[in-house]
């Protein structure tokens, strides 16, 4: 499969390395907006073709699939513009900005007969997967404590007052669209779309988050979701059962996964040892070979942008 590359942040850097440890990934061409940009990249990762023409990439035959790392607030227009020629779509997290966003982008693929994907990569390790097993063998779960908070650099030069990308809500940035997506995600794949939401928020002064918690119930469960830029949080999230307990290192990059019991003691484990974004790759390329539809998750995300959202609305972050 053929792969055109729309963006050319550090995050593509990671898609590329990840994506030649996938025997069916092959990079065909990339587009920045500016030629230099474009051409340096292209020679950096030994990319065939680069372009600063949109309308070029979109056109050209070669492609099968475009990989979207733009601005948050871009990603559906992109990805229906892909769509529109004819090609799939895999773009990253958050896959849009808002449901409306995503129900515009879910037409499309309809429209077009292609496919299209968020590329949530912590959905697809095999850490991850095993959870789907592990939490019919906890008992009746309780609770789940998913959290991501990752004091980002560029908060040093926002206290200095310069303010980069990672905080400017007119890109759809802020601390929920770029870390608690990551908790928001695992939790609806696992246990669906939640009864109840409440949400509280720290809005920054240019009115992006920078930290957020989330707490859901189900009908027999609650999470507490939490995601910070502006803190930084090294314990392990976990989901919490009558019987047992599943630890999970890193709750937006899965890899080493224990399944306790009551007392604390590991009964089980899984290691997930391949570059995470490799694992969003294969399965994107499998799903496109084997024209299956529901390998994609579209309903995790849907029920994702659902709970963004409800959460932006509650805490007063302008939804676009």
């Amino acid at each position: 499969m053929k792969f055109g590359l729309i963006g050319t942040n550090w995050i593509t850097d990671r898609f590329i390395e990840a994506g030649i440890t996938v025997p069916e990934f092959e990079l065909h061409s990339v587009y920045s907006r500016t030629i230099e940009r474009a051409q340096s990249f292209a020679e950096k990762h030994h990319i065939p073709n680069f372009t600063d023409n949109m309308d070029k990439l979109l056109n050209d035959e070669a492609v099968d699939i475009i990989y979207i790392a733009t601005p948050n607030i871009l990603h559906h227009q992109q990805a229906i513009q892909a769509m529109n020629r004819g090609k799939h779509v895999l773009c990253e997290k958050p896959i849009a900005t808002s449901e409306k966003n995503f129900n515009l982008m879910y037409q499309a693929m309809e429209n077009n007969d292609v496919f299209f994907m968020e590329a949530m990569k912590s959905i697809y390790s095999p850490s991850f997967n095993k959870l789907h097993e592990w939490i019919k063998e906890i008992g009746i779960i309780r609770r789940a404590n998913f959290h991501y908070n990752q004091y980002s650099s560029r908060y040093d030069k926002y206290k200095d007052g310069i303010v980069e990308n990672a905080f400017k809500p007119e890109l759809g940035n802020g601390a929920l669209m770029d870390l608690g997506v990551y908790t928001i995600s695992p939790l609806v794949n696992l246990f669906g779309m939640p009864k109840t939401i409440q949400a509280t928020g720290k809005l920054l002064s240019t009115g992006a988050d920078g930290q957020g918690t989330i707490i859901c119930n189900h009908h027999y469960m609650t999470s507490v979701l939490s995601y910070s830029k502006i803190i930084d949080s090294h314990l392990p999230s976990e989901i919490i059962g009558e019987e047992g307990i599943i630890l999970i290192d890193k709750i937006s990059a899965p890899n080493k996964v224990q399944k306790l019991n009551r007392h604390g003691e590991v009964i089980d484990e899984i290691v997930s040892d391949a570059p995470p974004m490799s694992y969003e790759i294969a399965h994107f390329i499998e799903a496109i070979k084997n024209k299956d539809f529901k390998a994609l998750n579209l309903e995790t995300s849907h029920q994702t942008m659902k709970v963004i959202d409800e959460v932006k609305k509650q805490i007063g972050i302008l939804i676009k």
